[in-house]
């Protein structure tokens, strides 16, 4: 692959990557995600996940890196889903 190539491989991981920071920040401060179907965000984990192993299987960093962040940040969105569907049901929650 030519420098270039990975060149523009690591710039669009990192505008797609970036997409989610702010949908991270909005629903930590909001402290809801109820707008947010947990089936969406189940499936693009998935897809995520793939993408990350397909990255590592082929040796392309652009993707590994991309879709670790990627995966980092769907975490996080799922983690908040979970934690305030579950608090605003009145189950409380450690912290």
């Amino acid at each position: 692959m030519t420098a270039a190539i990975t060149w523009v491989g690591y710039f669009a991981g990192t505008l797609t990557t970036l997409a989610f920071l702010p949908q991270v920040i909005h629903v930590w401060k909001r402290k809801s995600a109820t707008d947010l179907h947990l089936g969406t965000l189940l499936s693009f984990t998935v897809g995520v996940i793939l993408w990350l192993i397909y990255g590592i299987a082929t040796g392309q960093r652009p993707v590994i890196v991309a879709n670790a962040v990627t995966l980092v940040l769907q975490c996080a969105i799922l983690f908040l889903k979970l934690r305030y569907s579950t608090a605003s049901r009145g189950v409380s929650q450690p912290l």
